[in-house]
């Protein structure tokens, strides 16, 4: 029913233009959206490998989720000065992780990613083949790019515009700048079904956009069920787009 909580705050990539701040009310309701994040990290936990750059973590929803997978590193990226305090709070008793103040790109890793996640990130960025340019130079042969972004433009609705999204993506679309970058694209796939109608009279029609409630109840009382539907089944469409990409070794 809603977007992940990819604001203008959590737009990464170095030199993308973005504001410095961003006080919107959606991150705070996206924050009540635990078993989404749950059923995006499960999908993307077998490429994690050892050592991962999540870029545009914000306040570190997803980056304490990252860190309950069985990894070695994790390097959390978000360069807006309101977020990030709350990031490198929420990071500060966990050895594994540090929390970076910057965009992604904008300082050479120490050495190779195993994979490089954007969770809801990639459509604030206007140069998203660009932005995965730095992805591929900063993971080792054989790593991962893990994408998550909202699906279908004929969902894009001044919601949309609102938070900072540039795009609503196609499948082939989506695969298509990955390959431009370099990578093979060894997963691409729909996911949330569910919300593609909810999202569309809410959104486009209506042009509401995030309550906590609403996200709570849809967390709560649909995205259970269609998490092991989707397990099962593969959908023909769906809200968002999960991709999983492989730099050739």
């Amino acid at each position: 029913m809603w977007d992940n909580p990819a604001l203008p705050g959590r737009a990464g990539g170095g030199g993308a233009a973005m504001a410095a701040n961003y006080p919107g009310r959606e991150l705070e309701a996206m924050a009540f959206a635990v078993n989404y994040h749950r059923w995006i990290v499960g999908e993307l936990a077998p490429f994690l490998g050892r050592r991962v750059a999540e870029v545009g973590a914000g306040i570190g929803s997803v980056s304490s989720l990252l860190l309950e997978q069985p990894i070695e590193r994790l390097e959390a990226y978000e360069p807006s000065d309101n977020m990030f305090p709350q990031l490198a709070a929420r990071l500060a008793g966990e050895p594994r992780a540090r929390a970076v103040n910057a965009f992604f790109g904008s300082e050479a890793p120490t050495q190779p990613f195993d994979s490089v996640a954007y969770i809801n990130v990639l459509e604030h960025i206007e140069d998203d083949g660009g932005e995965l340019g730095r992805a591929f130079a900063a993971i080792r042969p054989g790593g991962h790019l893990l994408v998550f972004v909202p699906a279908l433009g004929w969902l894009y609705s001044d919601f949309d515009r609102r938070i900072g999204h540039a795009r609503r993506y196609s499948r082939a679309g989506l695969a298509q700048v990955a390959r431009a970058a370099g990578f093979e694209v060894t997963r691409a796939k729909y996911f949330d079904l569910a919300g593609v109608l909810p999202w569309y009279l809410n959104c486009v029609l209506l042009g509401r956009g995030l309550g906590a409630g609403g996200v709570a109840l849809y967390d709560r009382l649909v995205v259970p069920p269609m998490r092991r539907l989707e397990g099962w089944i593969t959908p023909p469409l769906g809200k968002n787009l999960l991709m999983v990409g492989r730099k050739p070794a």
